[in-house]
């Protein structure tokens, strides 16, 4: 089943929920990368995450999100815009720890650092925003994002299992926020109705759709307003990494050149690989 988003309002419009199956783009990030099991789960949190609140934005803007906890896996960071395309990068893909037959994400991410949220809304300036890290497992460190960086009361729930051939075979998530006017019963009946669902990666590897996981959430209590597919996707180019080269001071070109052998960029979200000849970085001058 192809990857994708779904938004609904729920409680008389009280609350708007965004939940989403990434199963296939995840699988696909883990094999660029060459992820071991608990960095693909920290990863596929992450990027999944990424797209739902890239889903809350318009068209032409752009968030990355950067998480570094001080854990053994490093930084880890995605770039999302609202048309539901993600790209991601992790510092030590090659990380893996488990507790109990569970992947510890918490113990590969750290809580000694920073979720960071930039922001590109096409605007005048570039903004970002940030929170601390609470466990390092992903979803509680976006609650607490949303509640201390942008005063919405959130609730977030991600999910991402990994099989014995270390194949990403279900990942997906929800974001559920409050907006104004909304009760304190109606709260109350979210958190209980939360409380009693299966994981999220339990939920999609039962076959639960994004539209199941919302309707679990609400009773029934909503109606979807809008769908939207999702994938991974680089948007790298030999010309972008020319232009980079580009800004190169001149004298480290020439350095390039004397050593007369092409140099090869490989790009970091996709791992595609870029080889500029010696006559290519002779025109750079």
């Amino acid at each position: 089943m192809s990857d994708y988003l779904v938004k609904a309002y729920a409680f008389d419009g009280t609350a708007r929920i965004y939940a989403a199956q990434t199963t296939s783009l995840v699988e696909h990030a883990r094999k660029i990368h060459d992820a071991y099991p608990a960095a693909s789960a920290a990863f596929g949190r992450v990027l999944t995450a990424s797209l739902i609140m890239g889903a809350m934005y318009k068209e032409n803007q752009t968030l990355t999100i950067r998480i570094d906890g001080g854990g053994p896996i490093g930084k880890i960071i995605a770039t999302v815009n609202a048309k539901g395309v993600v790209k991601g990068t992790l510092e030590n893909p090659h990380v893996h720890m488990s507790y109990k037959n569970k992947l510890d994400v918490g113990s590969i991410v750290g809580n000694n650092g920073y979720l960071h949220v930039t922001k590109d809304l096409k605007v005048r300036d570039i903004f970002t925003s940030s929170a601390e890290l609470q466990t390092g497992e992903i979803a509680d460190d976006f609650t607490y994002y949303f509640a201390k960086s942008e005063q919405i009361p959130s609730s977030v729930g991600l999910g991402v299992l990994v099989n014995e051939e270390n194949e990403v075979y279900a990942s997906g998530g929800f974001i559920l926020q409050a907006m104004p006017g909304i009760k304190e019963e109606t709260i109350k009946q979210i958190e209980d109705n939360i409380s009693e669902m299966k994981p999220i990666s339990e939920l999609i590897s039962n076959n639960l759709t994004p539209e199941d996981i919302i309707n679990l959430i609400t009773k029934g209590n909503h109606s979807f307003v809008e769908y939207l597919p999702l994938k991974y996707e680089c948007d790298c180019s030999k010309q972008r990494f020319f232009t980079g080269l580009s800004t190169l001071d001149k004298n480290e070109i020439h350095a390039i050149i004397d050593d007369n052998k092409p140099i090869e960029i490989v790009c970091e979200f996709c791992k595609t690989e870029y080889e500029f000849s010696i006559s290519e970085l002779k025109d750079l001058l």
